[in-house]
């Protein structure tokens, strides 16, 4: 799984939802579908997100360790 750190990205910035929504042309709904899991952004959206934070991707979105290894 993937963890993403939108939230706390936009807490860092002091953005509301529709803040970053308007940065990346998305509606509202579908950052909040974003940040519960229920909505997978395309590879287009995710370069869009993380260029609106001005961070890397990694640093958007950061896969979780395996903890079976």
């Amino acid at each position: 799984m993937i963890e993403n750190r939108i939230k706390i990205l936009r807490a860092e910035r002091d953005w509301r939802q529709l803040d970053l929504a308007e940065h990346v042309g998305i509606s509202r709904q579908a950052v909040i579908s974003i940040g519960k899991y229920k909505y997978t952004p395309s590879l287009e959206l995710v370069f869009n997100i993380a260029k609106a934070f001005n961070v890397s991707i990694n640093e958007v979105f950061v896969p979780e360790e395996d903890e079976s290894k």
